[in-house]
């Protein structure tokens, strides 16, 4: 037997993780400006986490949602607390995929409709219902193609106003800080105007919070940048676990829970509450959204030195570099030669930045120092 080959593999084998580096098996150490698309939000192999997870192996590992489980009421508080969603309601699953299926399938209880907005050049997942509304039509297969699914321009109020006041959209779906698809911000009067579209047709508004979420931005999630906005619901997952597969979906208090309307077999395991909330510990005690903002704007700062970036997106640890052309041998070039892991995208002439969120200067100057010498 071999593996379906679908990853194209950098010839790198890495073996250990700690804080912003990984090593390979020739102990040979890498910067790690990319977290594994997002995911390591607090760093490879930290003590806190790491001792958590231990922990709870020795005492429970999983059982299902069939029996009570205090880590999961552990999780929504300390969540609720930290993001400033008490409002809403938490279910928990394994991926953001997941994450935003079930966001679809809440939308679409609602209000009864089948049809959901989305824009280009997103990304919400490759599964049935999340990859029909996501741009990449090489991954849509015949057999997702299940419901109507209509993408505008993203930040186009018009396009997508028209979209949904013609009231027959289940949902609208949208990143606060579009990832794959190169690093794209939402502007505040584009998520206020869809707001209020929606309100006004009782469209259901997901915000995907995939990649964005859980501190990346400097926000909590990417969307509370607009203060006093209100998604109906928010899917995450990616920073949430720093690795360990967690997803959640956050609902907001007016959508009325029944038994059976939603399941999953390992969502809100032990293991993955324990890796959560771990994480959620750590952004507190250690000012993860501070040191965001904080290093975020050095960062920034030190990249616009660079003249040979055209321009750059993006706010907090969550940035695209566009240089104009083609970056895949600049990519190769800052791992082999400066050991240094960053990000593709969908557009091409873009280099996604996203390292873990607890990184300092030094790691920067780093950076900065191998993309002068790879330019």
């Amino acid at each position: 037997m071999k593996l379906f080959d679908v990853y194209p593999l950098f010839d790198i084998t890495p073996v250990k993780g700690q804080a912003a580096y990984v090593f390979d098996e020739k102990g040979e150490r890498y910067l790690d400006f990319y977290g594994g698309h997002a995911v390591i939000s607090i760093g490879h192999s930290h003590p806190h986490f790491t001792n958590a997870l231990k922990s709870q192996i020795d005492k429970m590992i999983f059982y299902s949602n069939s029996v009570q489980n205090p880590l999961q009421k552990q999780l929504v508080e300390k969540l609720g607390k930290l993001s400033g969603c008490e409002d809403y309601q938490l279910f928990l699953t394994n991926s953001g995929a997941e994450s935003n299926e079930n966001a679809l399938k809440i939308a679409s209880f609602h209000n009864n409709r089948t049809k959901v907005l989305s824009f280009k050049n997103c990304f919400h997942g490759r599964t049935s219902a999340a990859v029909n509304i996501t741009d990449n039509p090489k991954v849509v297969a015949p057999i997702n193609k299940g419901f109507e699914s209509v993408m505008t321009d993203f930040n186009d109020i018009e396009a997508a106003v028209s979209v949904i006041e013609k009231g027959d959209c289940t949902a609208v779906i949208i990143e606060g800080i579009q990832g794959v698809g190169g690093i794209h911000v939402a502007n505040e009067d584009f998520l206020i105007a869809i707001k209020e579209a929606c309100h006004k047709t009782n469209t259901v508004l997901i915000l995907d919070e995939v990649q964005s979420g859980f501190a990346r931005t400097g926000h909590f999630f990417a969307y509370q940048k607009v203060k006093g906005f209100e998604p109906d619901i928010v899917s995450m997952a990616k920073g949430m676990g720093n690795g360990f597969p967690v997803g959640g979906v956050l609902i907001h208090h007016k959508f009325k829970p029944s038994y059976g309307l939603l399941g999953t077999t390992f969502g809100g395991n032990h293991l993955a509450c324990t890796a959560a909330l771990a994480v959620l510990e750590v952004i507190e005690e250690e000012s993860i959204l501070s040191n965001v903002q904080k290093v975020g704007a050095y960062l920034l700062s030190q990249l616009k030195e660079i003249n040979e970036i055209k321009s750059i997106r993006g706010e907090g640890l969550m940035l695209g570099l566009d240089f104009g052309k083609p970056v895949a041998d600049l990519r190769k070039k800052l791992v082999f030669e400066a050991k240094i892991f960053t990000g593709s995208a969908k557009d091409g002439n873009t280099i996604r930045l996203l390292p873990p969120l607890n990184i300092g200067k030094q790691e920067v100057d780093t950076l900065i120092d191998g993309l002068k010498k790879c330019i």
